[in-house]
């Protein structure tokens, strides 16, 4: 069997579960500044497999943005390369000049050289992470810059070769002995080169068509940032991305969401997690729905009760018991409001003047 390590955070205390996953992040790849919206009782489960220089690392964690900075890049620079292989969840890369929108089923490709920034969807990611020292690959640097954005399937073609030995590998390591490790390594480090070579040479570029769907992630994630903000409305956040109302309401429909109700359900579900958390048992329950931007507590308690079937103060007091279940709470079809899917869609600007449909987004406006 090869040689692994393993990080489960729900092993450790849940005030220590974050910062051991950035501590991992940063041993695995490269010093990042991390954040999420789940750092107080942080998810996260990684294996590390070593392959000689090579580094194959399966995971799964909880939302999270990463950021490599100019700074960071200065100081401590292990000059690897990067391929994830997602499996489960989404994702939007930034590197200033260049953006993607990264989906199931495809390769991500970055470099600790890089400055960027990586933020994931609202639920859990699952990858095969792949590092490779630069000097292993016979592609020049100022050429491997090309293929960041680059969209690689995992379903066809050379990056579909790769990502079979990858799942095979990680599915189980038992056939192999430790001797194995380089020559494994040997064999990732040449499928990915054809890979890279592959893209290069197609010279392929992010389709046109994707740029709605990273624009839309961008969207969710300042969405998330601000959801403390009672004023934050569709015409605030489409001014801020510079679009029209309406294109962002078509964004958010081609994900079966309304801007509205994206942001209520993100609201009602980071509430429901502080009053969930005993840690927070002395913040009012009314001081908990202005934290999530419901100023009314009458209206929060309305919103709250619509969602889940009861009263927030029936969630704190469950907590508090130890009675509590998180995967029970629903509001009558067994999911969260902010994995439940949508029926209502946001109207589209009318024309009964510039400011239409800029009613903040609070219970008594548009639900």
């Amino acid at each position: 069997m090869l040689h692994e390590s393993v990080l489960r955070t729900m092993d450790l205390p849940a005030g220590d579960r974050f910062e051991a996953w950035v501590q991992r992040m940063g041993g695995t790849h490269a010093p990042m500044q991390l954040s999420s919206d789940h750092t107080p009782d942080y998810h996260g489960h990684q294996r590390v497999i070593e392959l000689g220089d090579v580094t194959v690392w399966p995971a799964t964690f909880d939302p999270l943005v990463f950021r490599r900075t100019a700074k960071l890049v200065r100081q401590s620079d292990p000059e690897v390369y990067h391929l994830s292989l997602l499996l489960k969840g989404e994702g939007v890369a930034d590197w200033g000049r260049e953006r993607a929108a990264y989906r199931t089923n495809e390769f991500h490709i970055n470099s600790s050289s890089r400055c960027y920034e990586i933020v994931t969807g609202d639920d859990p990611v699952t990858i095969v992470g792949l590092e490779i020292p630069r000097s292993a690959l016979a592609v020049p640097g100022h050429r491997f810059d090309r293929v960041l954005g680059h969209r690689i399937s995992a379903r066809e073609g050379m990056g579909a070769l790769l990502a079979q030995f990858l799942l095979q590998l990680v599915a189980d390591t038992s056939p192999y002995h430790p001797t194995d490790a380089p020559r494994l390594g040997t064999v990732v480090t040449d499928l990915v080169t054809a890979v890279l070579a592959h893209a290069l040479d197609s010279d392929l570029r992010l389709p046109s068509e994707t740029h709605g769907r990273t624009l839309t992630l961008e969207i969710k994630a300042f969405v998330r940032r601000r959801l403390a903000d009672p004023d934050l409305t569709p015409a605030t956040i489409a001014a801020a991305h510079h679009v029209s109302r309406s294109y962002l309401y078509r964004l958010f429909q081609a994900d079966g969401l309304g801007v509205a109700s994206y942001i209520r359900d993100q609201r009602l579900e980071h509430a429901r997690r502080d009053l969930a958390d005993p840690r927070l048992r002395a913040l009012p329950v009314h001081a908990v729905a202005a934290r999530w931007g419901f100023p009314r507590a009458a209206e929060f308690t309305r919103a709250f009760r619509t969602a889940y079937g009861h009263p927030p103060s029936a969630v704190r007091e469950q907590a508090l018991a130890g009675t509590y279940d998180d995967e029970t709470t629903d509001s009558g079809d067994g999911a969260h409001p902010a994995s439940r899917p949508t029926p209502e869609v946001d109207a589209p600007p009318t024309t009964r003047g510039p400011h239409a449909n800029d009613t903040p987004v609070t219970p008594d406006a548009s639900w």
